[in-house]
């Protein structure tokens, strides 16, 4: 199956005192380039979910954003009363109201008013090991999504390169049937050329195939059209076999035009000139397919 290299994916799931949300953005790279975002309490992890994720990807500029909160109902912060503070402040009201004359008991309110005695205190976040089975789930969860939207546009990327490379080897077919043709037709013009220099005197037909011969040696396409052949029987071979053929379409993109460019440079043939033209067009669309190939 061929992949994309666009696509995004996001997940989450609620732990006993937390909640993590995974999402993953994928665009076109030439290579594997990962940008991770961790909380802080989950850096520790950083190379775990590195790992996780270059295990499932292989081209692509992939930004990745992990967040953790509360759980839905669970406090962040939670009280403390410190009970010594709060004793000593009330030791010192009453020995301050008995010095005074004064014997009223401190009111609990007053008492949990003083500096120090309430205290709102950060919920301890739990660590970076026990987390792990739950972002490894969650992440996981998220690039599945991810490469089932890639696995998506992937094929339909395949269905139109499939077209594509129909296309172009029509045009392939088009410059074999018309070469031979071309050849006889340059044959020919050779002849009516140096009859019209001899004027009345008899053609010389072993010079006329020499130079005939030496016009086809510069001008003969068949070694293209082998390698033009092999190209796309390959092309065709990948298409079907699928997985990361981004790379290697690459490459024989880059050497069906250089095949291509090497018939146009060639021919002295208008349908053959046509033809090329054709096929560099052709190529220019499935190289702009190509990027988009994991």
């Amino acid at each position: 199956m061929i992949r994309s290299m666009t696509g995004f994916g996001r997940a989450e799931r609620a732990a006993e005192d937390c909640a993590l949300t995974v999402e993953a953005r994928s665009v076109n790279s030439r290579h594997l380039d990962v940008a991770l975002r961790l909380p802080s309490s989950l850096v520790a992890l950083e190379l775990d979910a590195r790992r996780l994720i270059q295990s499932r990807l292989e081209r692509g500029r992939i930004d990745v954003t992990v967040q953790l909160s509360p759980r839905a109902g669970r406090a962040a912060q939670h009280v403390r009363v410190d009970a010594d503070l709060a004793r000593t402040y009330m030791q010192e009201a009453q020995a301050l109201g008995r010095a005074l004359g004064v014997g009223d008991r401190p009111a609990l309110t007053w008492l949990l008013e003083r500096p120090g005695v309430v205290q709102l205190e950060e919920s301890a976040p739990p660590s970076p090991e026990a987390m792990w089975p739950l972002l490894e789930a969650v992440l996981r969860q998220a690039l599945d999504e991810l490469i089932e939207r890639r696995t998506t546009e992937g094929a339909a990327l395949a269905a139109e390169l499939r077209t594509r490379h129909a296309d172009l080897q029509h045009e392939v077919a088009v410059i074999a049937e018309r070469a031979p043709l071309a050849a006889a037709r340059r044959s020919e013009r050779l002849r009516e050329r140096m009859r019209a220099l001899l004027g009345e005197a008899a053609v010389d037909e072993a010079r006329v195939l020499t130079e005939a011969a030496v016009w086809a040696s510069k001008t003969d396409v068949a070694e293209e059209l082998a390698r033009l052949g092999a190209h796309l029987a390959e092309f065709a071979v990948m298409l079907d076999r699928g997985g990361p053929v981004g790379r290697p379409f690459d490459f024989l993109i880059q050497e069906l035009n250089r095949e291509v460019n090497t018939v146009a440079a060639k021919s002295d043939d208008l349908e053959i000139s046509q033809a090329t033209l054709a096929a560099k067009g052709i190529i220019e669309k499935m190289r702009e397919q190509v990027q988009n190939i994991e």
